[in-house]
């Protein structure tokens, strides 16, 4: 057959470990759709909008923890998937992302569906790669199977990441009637070895002797995917050692009893004194981006010493302009082998505890606060919020949309202990575009609980997220509709401007009531304090449909709720 090359793209996906597709209907794709859809070791779904399949691709990947398939026609569909493709880069998830083109001399010549392709994603891809349009030469199939290799294998090498393939088709696209598509077997495999950078027993050694001699160390964690033995190795690695962990809800470290998780709250609100006291002479930092504001101003203020960072490879973030040393580790790894055996005991140590002690104590008191807060809070987000966290089935995928949602929501934390609640966000990019659809594409693949928390805005950015033909029984969505973009009144600029409804909040007035209709979802409308508890009771049942639990409230009414809740914070200190 002509385009046996191409065909044979999905046999090597299947040998390399990538067998979740996602394709958006079109022609000029029709070679691709076809082997992938035809290959009986490859799961194929189907998404009418390109921009909502690129993000359910993406939550299939970062479920699965390997790379998902994604394929599009010619022409602007291509550059639909450019939104998600940014977070996969910044979230680190391995993508291989087809786009099918037109033969190279037809760009430019007003031919339908026709755009300039090549390199389409700029700097957003790990690397772009263009195959071959003729395969008659054997230098072409071997070309073909080469770049298909290194994609795969570049989507998974740390950091992971998107890879572009662009592959332009001659017509005819599809096969003669009555064709059959087959496979060839023997196709060349190319592996590649596993990144396996360790540190010295030197090497240890020197930081061991390099962490006794500061007093005051902190280590922040940014965005995380649970792993249970980081968890264990941070836990281990902050106990002996006396360090202050500051971990907020992206970075699934809310298990852990010592993760300081509200340190976005005390921080806003406790004086210079509490902060002087609270700067760390060593900071150490992993992950990716953190949600807190106020942490980053801290610490971009109150400068450590040192600030080693670990990141096993890439170009690492200066995220707190304070970077002095890169570690080229697992932070698994790192934690683990610089854990002590013991808690020293001695002067300098009694240091290391006050300081602990000093950031403890922060908590503890913004705790209180918060406890004080809700034993009489009015009817709002937050406090719906608050009781929706507290009462999470101990097993479920917690996904948070951008905007207000994921503030919140770290705002209120998770209780302690409840390893089983893993958290995700597109917080790479941080937009509203693709929460929902990412968080289809985890329901896809996975059979616990998901639960959505978004906003109105998100919520019906990314409608399509639910335009397809599967079924979606484990995941349920909680709407926080108050009728624009809320979070343009919490922030500094925006709510001084006389044109801040109508240019920045952008009232609106839908509501989930007629969405849930329309693809038959179970739908539980909540207007009153009284009904939260009845209907988180009804949402937390899982009856084979998706559902969606809308709270509609007033704008008003949740700034004020939110503007109380930091005044009691700053209670706490007096204020």
């Amino acid at each position: 057959m002509r385009l046996q090359p191409i065909l044979d793209i999905a046999e090597l996906c299947v040998q390399k470990g990538a067998i979740q597709a996602v394709v958006c209907p079109g022609s000029r794709c029709a070679p691709l759709t076809l082997a992938f859809a035809r290959h009986e070791g490859i799961t194929v779904r189907t998404f009418s909008d390109e921009r909502s399949a690129a993000f359910v691709a993406m939550g299939i990947a970062q479920q699965t923890l390997s790379p998902s398939i994604l394929v599009c026609t010619s022409g602007s569909a291509a550059y639909n998937f450019a939104p998600a493709v940014a977070e996969a880069f910044f979230q680190e998830i391995p993508l291989l992302v087809f786009t099918s083109d037109r033969p190279k001399e037809w760009i430019d010549q007003l031919d339908g569906q026709t755009i300039r392709q090549n390199n389409i994603f700029g700097a957003h891809v790990k690397k772009s790669f263009t195959l071959p349009e003729d395969y008659d030469h054997p230098d072409s199939v071997w070309f073909i199977h080469r770049v298909i290799n290194e994609a795969i294998n570049l989507s998974q090498e740390f950091p992971k990441g998107p890879v572009h393939i662009n592959a332009p088709f001659r017509e005819p696209l599809y096969p003669a009637k009555g064709e059959k598509i087959t496979f060839s077997k023997n196709i060349k495999v190319i592996s590649t070895s596993t990144f396996t950078e360790s540190l010295s027993e030197i090497e240890v050694a020197e930081f061991k002797k390099k962490l006794g001699s500061f007093s005051k160390v902190l280590v922040v964690a940014g965005q995380n995917d649970f792993n249970d033995e980081l968890t264990k190795g941070i836990d281990k690695f902050s106990n002996t050692n006396h360090a202050p962990l500051v971990g907020d809800i992206i970075s699934n470290l809310h298990s852990l009893e010592a993760t300081v998780r509200y340190s976005d709250s005390f921080l806003s609100a406790c004086d210079e004194d509490v902060q002087r006291s609270l700067q760390p002479e060593l900071l150490i930092s992993f992950g990716k981006s953190i949600i807190s504001k106020n942490t980053k101003v801290f610490l971009r203020k109150y400068k450590p010493k040192e600030h080693w960072h670990i990141q096993q490879a890439g170009t690492p973030a200066d995220t707190f302009q304070s970077l002095t040393k890169v570690i080229r580790c697992e932070p698994k790894l790192f934690f683990k082998l610089l854990a002590l055996d013991k808690k020293e005991e001695g002067f300098a140590n009694q240091k290391k505890e006050n300081y602990l002690r000093l950031w403890q104590a922060e908590e503890h008191r913004t705790v209180h606060s918060m406890n004080s807060y809700f034993e009489d809070s009015a009817f709002s987000e937050i406090s719906l919020l608050k009781e929706f966290m507290s009462v999470l089935p101990l097993r479920c995928n917690l996904h948070l949309a951008n905007s207000m949602a994921v503030r919140y929501a770290n705002l209120i934390g998770i209780a302690a202990g409840k390893k089983g609640i893993h958290v995700y966000a597109n917080r790479g990019a941080s937009g509203i575009d693709g929460c929902t659809s990412t968080s289809v594409g985890h329901a896809l693949s996975n059979e616990a609980p998901n639960f959505l928390i978004t906003g109105d805005m998100a919520f019906f950015y990314d409608r399509n997220a639910f335009w397809h033909n599967y079924q979606l029984p484990n995941l349920h969505v909680l709407v926080l509709n108050n009728h624009g973009g809320i979070i343009f009144n919490m922030i500094d600029g925006p709510g001084n401007v006389p044109e801040l409804d109508k240019l920045f909040v952008t009232e609106q007035s839908l509501t989930a009531k007629h969405l849930t209709n329309e693809f038959g979802f179970d739908y539980l409308p909540v207007d009153s304090l009284k009904k939260i508890k009845n209907s988180l009771k009804e949402f937390f049942i899982f009856e084979g449909k998706t559902k969606i639990l809308e709270l509609e409230s007033g704008q008003k009414e949740n700034i004020e709720a939110f503007k109380k809740f930091k005044e009691q914070i700053k209670k706490g200190y007096g204020a």
